[in-house]
């Protein structure tokens, strides 16, 4: 049998990340062979690094592709900004170049480090977002080396991102608690196989299964985890969803958190960070609703031993279920690509910006504080659709059509981060502001839950007759919050 040549591959970028990647691949000498780095920096062009050729500048990519004939191309630029990817990306695409990998956002704010393990293909979100804060990771996760962290939801889109990055902070112990098997499987695989290719520091990863609406499991597994630090992702999300299932989002956002509060005060956590959303401001949904009730239980509990903070922040791109993976589906299979309202906006970030900027408050944050995420200015959704349709190369509105369906309940036109009443503080770190909270419920937080408490549960197995009833639920909610809309054919159950 004719043994496979190497694949030969052509890395972008002959700084730290480029070198650290072609000495890997030799090392390993089975994945690949580097045949040439391209450059801009002219001190480099003509040079060689370790004997392989360093050409450039970038704009010259088709006549470099010609002299080394790649099978593919490892863009590994961390400081690149998204204007810069967009250039190389779209260079590489007119010379003809198919399989383009990059080192993707973790490795834009974790200096000092590239792996092979990293590279992963280009998405479309990589190419969208504004350039994101940049931070001294290692420097920002001090407060956790040595610690016991614990994530729930650590299988999303968020709280495997805070994993990833948690590998680098020198944690004794990384818990990933989720009520999904495979969500929990695929997390704690790739983690450990982060750690035998060498990304981040040794910690012992423990994947848990487990439901938070199960109070009495909540309260034994922290207290015998002992963790010194809980990030609490876990929440069902889908707007339009759970309009139609309000019950089951109450129970997890609301009770599901009610419950890891309690159980982390009598464990004595340290330090207990909620992920919140923009959806919780004014809301207009269900799941806005349950995520402001969640954000002032979380508050309304900080005391001596424990400091509970709120990180709110608007969408992240390429997260589960969210806009892009939708939109991407559509365009592969020929449009057309469904957009709620032509004015509708939202805010933007990318998932390693949102992690990292998490972490650091995490750290910097002081209990009973909410926090907000710097998002920018938020974005046409219409523009972002026809970012995505040029970058999978189609013409919008002529070879991929645009469809406007009409905003789905519980839907706005815009968020927002903080009401025209908040008065909102900038702090000393890049990123991140914090919101001097008053309470939005005016004392009837208690008196709500017990209303909530009715409808989600039974007690010793016999129910009140507002078990499960959908009207009662919204309309206790809209009593406390007004801008929920009531909802004329809501059925009760």
């Amino acid at each position: 049998m004719k043994k496979k040549e190497k694949n030969r591959i052509l890395i972008v970028g002959a700084g730290f990340a480029g070198r650290e990647l072609a000495s890997e691949l030799s090392s390993k000498g089975i994945l690949g062979e580097v045949v040439a780095f391209i450059d801009d920096d002219k001190k480099k062009i003509g040079s060689h690094i370790e004997g392989i050729p360093v050409y450039g500048p970038i704009s010259t990519i088709e006549a470099v592709k010609k002299k080394c004939s790649p099978d593919e191309t490892i863009v590994a630029i961390p400081g690149a900004s998204r204007s810069q990817l967009k250039t190389i990306y779209n260079a590489l695409k007119l010379a003809g170049i198919k399989n383009i990998r990059i080192l993707p956002g973790i490795s834009q704010i974790i200096e000092g480090e590239a792996h092979l393990i990293q590279t992963r293909e280009i998405k479309v979100q990589d190419l969208l977002a504004r350039r994101p804060v940049m931070i001294s990771l290692k420097e920002s996760l001090e407060y956790l080396r040595g610690k016991r962290v614990l994530i729930t939801g650590a299988g999303g889109s968020i709280g495997s991102e805070l994993a990833r990055q948690l590998l680098y902070g020198g944690a004794s112990r990384l818990y990933l608690f989720d009520h999904g098997e495979n969500n929990v499987y695929e997390i704690d695989k790739e983690l450990k196989i982060l750690q035998e290719e060498g990304v981040g520091e040794t910690a012992m990863v423990v994947p848990i299964i487990g439901e938070l609406q199960d109070r009495d499991f909540v309260n034994f597994i922290i207290k015998r985890l002992k963790a010194d630090v809980i990030f609490h992702c876990a929440a069902y999300k889908h707007v339009p969803l759970i309009e139609e299932n309000p019950v089951e989002a109450v129970k997890n956002n609301i009770f599901g958190t009610k419950n890891i509060v309690e159980a982390a005060k009598n464990a004595g956590v340290s330090r207990f960070v909620f992920i919140s959303t923009d959806k919780a401001v004014e809301p207009s949904s269900i799941y806005g609703a349950s995520k402001l009730i969640a954000e002032e239980l979380i508050l309304s509990n900080n005391g001596e031993n424990t400091d509970f903070m709120v990180v709110r922040f608007g969408n992240v791109l390429g997260s589960m279920g969210s806009i892009v993976p939708l939109f991407t589906k559509q365009i592969q299979k020929g449009g057309p690509v469904t957009i709620t309202d032509k004015r509708a906006k939202r805010f933007f970030m990318t998932i390693p910006e949102a992690a990292s900027l998490v972490l650091k408050t995490g750290g910097v944050g002081k209990g009973g504080n909410l926090y907000i995420l710097e998002m920018g200015e938020p974005i046409l959704i219409k523009d972002l659709a026809e970012q995505m349709i040029r970058f999978y190369g189609f013409i919008p509105g002529k070879e991929i059509k645009l469809e406007y369906i009409g905003l789905r309940p519980g839907e706005k036109l815009t968020e927002h981060l903080w009401t025209g009443e908040d008065e909102v503080v900038k702090t000393e770190y890049p990123g991140i502001i914090r919101l001097k909270h008053r309470s939005r419920l005016n004392g009837r937080l208690d008196s709500l839950i017990s209303k909530l408490k009715e409808v989600c549960f039974t007690e010793d197995g016999k129910s009140s007759p507002r078990y499960r009833n959908r009207l009662y639920l919204r309309s206790s909610l809209k009593e406390v919050i007004p801008s929920i809309p009531w909802v004329e054919n809501e059925p009760e159950v």
